[in-house]
């Protein structure tokens, strides 16, 4: 089949590195930016010599690709992305396709799938991971959208996207509608968890052990060789980076890089789902509180001036600690990967998505952040158990835990100890006590308290026990007590 022209709109960096792997891989590309010098020192310059041409207006764009066009457009998330389908959409046809490769917000791209399927125009919203190198080498793709729309770019897809250890691409149908931004949403919060956690346990060995930057990247380094089972993309180039030095200063860089973390609005957006389907997403969210805390650098100076706290010194052995963090670290990504699954499960029914969380596992399996060894575990126990309650009680994952959850604990403590915060660690063993109970106490006592001064009415349990093992031993009357009514000991207060 003849590789057809593919349209590009955007030539930021991960635009224009799209559009060196598309062409690298046989098919040619014609290139817009809403700026034209920016389009005319990329085909000058980086596209100089290969199958790459110029289009200096939407008008000239349309014009240049065959039909049915394909146009991908890789620009910032919001009102840009309306703005290029109104100027793009009275040029083309119907069965024209519009992919939406940015990290657009997925109930955009549910009203843009809808306005636009009303039109005849097909449309994709392609959640692409990988950063500029993926983009330029292969990266995971999360396409959602029409299934004839997938069909009709499925051969580029396969063609750019990265490969796994076993060959197969890193992309698949993801769903209809918004489903491949969601997934890609809920990529980027587990990312934002698995970055939290690294960083508070390279905190916790600089002050615990004293270990200055090169020591702690070789750790970093061992946890990523052979088939340790923390082995990642993130383990990977924090071990690599961490050990950088300035060469003005000698010092190791991430000693001398400000302590505030940006963020695109992605994690921000996880959060806002979860709290809208009433799905926990503790890891996740203590991940975009510990940058939001970051970015307030002066007030968190000022309060270090007037509370301050001892911190004792760790007398253990430095190996032990070491052992505890990699087995900690595990158990707490779990944990979060856990609350992002659980997330994908319960949007999937609500929005239709009809989600298969072993493919998307294994489309996460490289190309991606958030690649990683024990992905393989993930898609292998969801292909035998597509139904599972949660991730922590699947069995690989469920005997690791019950050997190895009193170090996450101890962790913890060290940490604290040391003066180390570890929000997410610390959610991540509580995200997994609190799922694990098999009765919440704490639910029981805020029930009766909104009674109390709500009247917000209460279930109760049917047995005579102190403990609730299901949903089934609740009653689903709705009691209320009249706390201020005569005779009651409260109303003779």
């Amino acid at each position: 089949m003849k590789k057809r022209k593919i349209g590009l709109v955007g030539l930021a960096v991960m635009g224009k590195n799209l559009a060196l792997n598309i062409e690298s891989k046989g098919y040619p590309v014609v290139v817009f930016n809403r700026t034209g010098s920016k389009t005319v020192d990329f085909v000058n310059a980086g596209a100089k010599g290969k199958n790459i041409t110029a289009a200096y207006s939407y008008k000239n764009l349309a014009s240049s690709l065959e039909k049915p066009r394909v146009i991908i457009l890789m620009i910032k998330a919001g009102r840009p992305v309306d703005d290029a389908i109104c100027q793009i959409v009275p040029l083309l046809e119907k069965g024209d396709l519009i992919i939406d490769g940015g990290n657009s917000f997925f109930k955009d791209t549910i009203r843009r799938s809808g306005e636009l399927e009303e039109k005849g125009i097909l449309y994709i919203g392609a959640g692409i991971s990988g950063g500029e190198e993926g983009a330029l080498r292969g990266p995971a793709i999360m396409p959602g959208g029409q299934k004839e729309a997938y069909d009709l770019v499925k051969d580029l897809f396969y063609d750019i996207a990265a490969k796994a250890e076993d060959g197969i691409p890193c992309v698949s149908y993801i769903g209809p509608g918004g489903a491949g931004h969601f997934v890609k949403m809920v990529h980027n919060g587990i990312e934002y968890g698995d970055m939290q956690l690294i960083g508070e346990c390279v905190w916790t060995f600089k002050n615990a052990l004293s270990l200055d930057a090169k020591e702690i990247s070789d750790i970093m380094l061992s946890w990523n060789s052979g088939n340790d089972i923390l082995r990642s993309y993130l383990i990977e180039i924090t071990g690599k980076s961490i050990k950088e030095k300035e060469k003005e200063s000698g010092m190791f860089l991430v000693d001398r890089i400000a302590d505030i973390t940006g963020m695109k609005g992605t994690g921000t957006w996880t959060i806002q789902s979860s709290l809208e389907l009433l799905v926990p997403i503790p890891t996740i969210a203590s991940a975009i509180f510990s940058r939001e805390m970051s970015r307030a650098k002066e007030l968190r100076l000022a309060m270090s001036e007037k509370l301050k706290f001892g911190k004792a010194r760790y007398g253990g052995n430095r190996k032990e600690l070491i052992d505890m963090a990699h087995d900690a670290l595990y158990i707490a990504k779990i944990s979060s990967y856990a609350q992002g699954f659980a997330l994908m499960k319960v949007a999937s029914d609500k929005y239709g998505f009809n989600l298969d969380p072993g493919k998307i596992a294994r489309g996460w399996k490289a190309g991606c952040i958030i690649r990683a060894k024990f992905l393989n575990e993930i898609a292998g126990l969801y292909e035998r158990n597509p139904g599972p309650e949660n991730l922590i009680v699947m069995p690989a994952f469920r005997d690791f835990i019950n050997r190895n959850l009193n170090k996450l604990r101890a962790f913890i403590n060290i940490s604290h100890t040391v003066g180390v915060p570890v929000m997410a660690m610390g959610c991540s063993y509580d995200y997994i006590l609190q799922m694990t109970a098999p009765i919440m106490i704490s639910a029981q006592v805020v029930a009766q308290q909104r009674d109390y001064f709500g009247a917000h009415g209460y279930f109760k349990l049917e047995k005579n026990s102190s403990e609730v093992l299901r949903e089934s031993d609740c009653c689903r009357k709705e009691y209320h007590t009249d706390w201020m009514a005569d005779g009651h000991p409260e109303k003779e207060k």
